[in-house]
């Protein structure tokens, strides 16, 4: 039975499947039936006459390609075994073998996997006797994904380590040294790691006339999926394969293109129509996922991109919910209004149809604490967990000697920071650390002055008993140190993660209530493996694909989404913004953004205000719902335009008063002095009333601030 084209496909998607001949980019919105349209096209053109072994189908998993196909075959009622399906490199690598001779590999050559070709770089390292001693000097791994950067990038290495990785830029000559040893190992052992599969194709059918001949000879069809992930050697790999004929179709959505740190370049479908002149264009833009409500908010992030393929989403799903805009407190409070508002969500949708989305994985660790105290299950994609990351632990275990001195495993791990000390020097100084053993403490410290230093940080600790916030910038400040020291590859990083550590424990008073929170396990990643009760927490780049019925964004404020280095770069701010729409598409029916007002700044020991991010104050007011929390945590929506007039501007930022605002003495309480108490500031003394809402008050720790009375807890005279 012949396919019905027409009623199988919108009339969008079926321009996309009937286009006959020559170069043709399709456009395909999130969720706007991608993979169905490249199904029906690879089944049209052999329902035209086209021989499957004439069709090459690249992807960018195996796993993709061979679902296409089998999809195709489905439709047609017969096999496509002989098409031709898989990955760039696989395909690189089949060509290779195929034209061996020609590419000088007569004698054979070995692909290296990541384990081989971590080994060689190491080798490099070795050969040239770089590095030796200096434990800052990077790891194998960091030097391969430099190396490997630098290749797909095409850039050169010291370029990336700039750009990139500016704490190793002090080896940024050592680190060009080993790219080029390890370039000439692989030379001299006929070694080709996977980066190397697209260029020596390319190097191939470049060099050899007769060899391209060949291969576009075989494969008149070529389809590329996602287009707008190739890289710059993917992309001219492309044009050599489309031949004379120029039969590519290349799909994808340059909305959608976020991998930029693994070298894919959105110029390549950005500039499909100059690379292949006369290229037809065909935009999918019916939604078959989300809300009309969620869609149009998403068209709203896209209109201020530099560069783009204009399109508009819509869905005959034209009913549902609002989008919502969360304004809250501080970072702090943030988890509480997630969890609150997860309350709200599961009375539709079961635990496992949330997402919580996030642009990096430290975003996270409040609600992971939120959850933990809450017994919540949640599984994290993307990103260390909390309770997993292994700064995280080492300062937590000075805190936990703080507290309990017998604490054996906070004594091994602290003490297996002092180089030199290992598990059973480690027992051995712990033992005479909980049993008193003085002497045996002093011969060790006298041996190790890092030593000594550890025991007068958790003395100190033991003695002063401070709030968990001074513990930690006390327990931190030592740290620091050994964190670039251990970590010289990826410490600013953790550093994040350590200061929003620092941030969570802003609110407690005593170290054994803050230790209890965040000692509290969640089950185990391999024990939620399956289930269907677990709220999912991920990256953004992780959710990349996936959906959810409810899906929340957190850290919507600036520094943190967009990240603080994209606001510096025109194509980095436009990459994150590709990144929000990204991360809003994956809803389907109810999409809730945080904005927190505040977050916690680790060197000023306080919340400071924050601007929300751009691309939540470009959206227009009638996009979303706007909810705002209150003094007790309580999340109450705002009227919208059109509806009783609210004070939308509330902030917690201390300024001057506004020109023509009066100043009075407030009545009552504050007028005998009194006292009220902020979440985020603490007790403080009201000094005057600001009408008509306002009140200036003195915290010790912060100053003069004027605050809105509704975030005010006043004290009984």
């Amino acid at each position: 039975m012949p396919i019905n084209y027409d009623t199988d496909l919108n009339p969008a998607q079926a321009a996309a499947v009937l286009h006959e001949s020559g170069p043709l980019l399709v456009i395909a919105g999130a969720g706007s039936g991608k993979t169905r349209t490249i199904v029906y096209r690879l089944a049209r053109l052999v329902e035209q006459g086209t021989q499957p072994e004439n069709i090459l189908l690249l992807t960018f998993t195996r796993k993709a390609s061979q679902e296409m196909l089998a999809r195709a075959s489905h439709l047609l009622h017969r096999g496509l075994s002989q098409a031709s399906g898989g990955t760039f490199h696989s395909f690189a690598y089949s060509q290779l073998r195929r034209f061996a001779n020609f590419a000088g590999y007569g004698n054979g050559f070995t692909i290296m996997d990541r384990s081989d070709a971590t080994g060689l770089v190491k080798e490099a390292r070795e050969r040239l006797a770089l590095g030796k001693g200096d434990k800052a000097f990077p790891k194998r791994d960091t030097l391969l994904e430099i190396v490997s950067k630098a290749r797909n990038k095409e850039r050169d290495v010291d370029q990336v380590v700039a750009a990139e990785y500016i704490h190793l830029l002090p080896y940024a000559e050592d680190l060009s040294r080993i790219a080029g040893e390890y370039a000439a190992l692989k030379k001299a052992h006929a070694l080709l790691d996977y980066d190397d599969l697209l260029f020596e194709l390319e190097r191939l059918l470049v060099a050899e006339p007769q060899v391209l001949a060949q291969v576009t000879a075989r494969w008149r069809h070529v389809m590329v999926d996602e287009y707008q992930d190739t890289n710059l050697v993917q992309a001219r790999l492309v044009k050599l394969l489309a031949g004379e004929e120029r039969n590519v179709c290349a799909v994808g959505d340059d909305a959608q293109s976020i991998y930029a740190f693994r070298g894919a370049n959105v110029a390549n479908i950005l500039a499909f129509g100059q690379t292949f002149p006369g290229a037809a264009i065909v935009r999918l833009e019916q939604n078959y996922r989300s809300t009309q409500p969620i869609l149009d908010l998403t068209n709203r992030i896209l209109e201020n991109a530099r560069e783009k393929y204009d399109k508009h989403l819509f869905t005959e799903r034209a009913d549902g919910a609002l989008p919502e805009v969360v304004r809250t407190i501080s970072d702090a409070s943030q988890a509480r209004a997630v969890m609150e508002k997860l309350s709200e969500l599961r009375r539709d949708h079961a635990l496992h149809e949330i997402a919580v989305l996030f642009r990096a994985g430290f975003q996270s660790y409040p609600l992971e604490l939120e959850l933990n105290k809450l017994g919540v299950p949640f599984q994290k994609f993307g990103g260390i967990r909390f309770t997993e990351a292994a700064h995280i632990k080492d300062v937590l275990a000075f805190l936990r000697l703080a507290v309990n001195p017998a604490d054996l495993s906070a004594w091994r791990r602290a003490l297996e920071l002092v180089r030199g000390i290992g598990p059973k020097t480690a027992l051995a100084v712990a033992q005479a650390a909980i049993t008193g053993d003085g002497a045996t403490l002093a011969k060790h410290a006298k041996k190790r002055p890092a030593l000594a230093e550890i025991l007068a940080l958790i003395e100190r600790l033991r003695a002063e008993r401070p709030e968990p916030r001074r513990a930690l910038d006390l327990a931190i400040g030592f740290y620091t140190p050994i964190l670039m020291e251990l970590h010289p590859d990826d410490h600013p990083r953790r550093q994040q993660g350590l200061d929003e550590l620092m941030g969570l424990s802003a609110p407690y008073r005593d170290l054994e209530s803050f230790l209890a929170d965040v000692s509290l396990e969640n089950p185990g990643e391999e024990e939620q493996a399956g289930r269907e009760d677990a709220l999912v927490l991920s990256t953004i780049h992780s959710a990349k694909g996936l959906e959810w019925p409810a899906v929340m964004i957190i850290d919507l404020v600036e520094d943190r989404f967009p990240s603080r280095r994209a606001l510096q770069k025109p194509e980095d701010l436009d990459e994150e913004r590709r990144l929000m729409y990204v991360a809003c598409t994956r809803a389907r029916d109810r999409l809730v953004l945080f904005v927190p007002e505040s977050i916690y700044i680790r060197h000023l020991e306080r919340h400071e205000p924050v601007r929300p991010s751009p691309f939540v104050l470009e959206l227009p007011r009638e996009c979303y719902q706007e909810v705002r929390e209150g003094f007790g945590g309580r999340l109450s929506a705002v009227p919208g335009p059109g509806e009783r007039p609210a004070r939308l501007d509330a902030s917690l930022a201390p300024r001057r008063d506004e020109p023509g605002q009066s100043a009075t003495p407030v009545n009552g309480a504050a007028a005998r002095m009194g006292f009220c108490t902020h979440k985020i500031y603490g007790r403080g003394k009201i000094i005057e009333h600001i009408a008509p809402d306002k009140y200036r008050v003195n915290f010790q720790n912060f100053g003069l601030k004027v605050i809105v009375a509704q975030y005010l807890e006043m004290e009984d005279a």
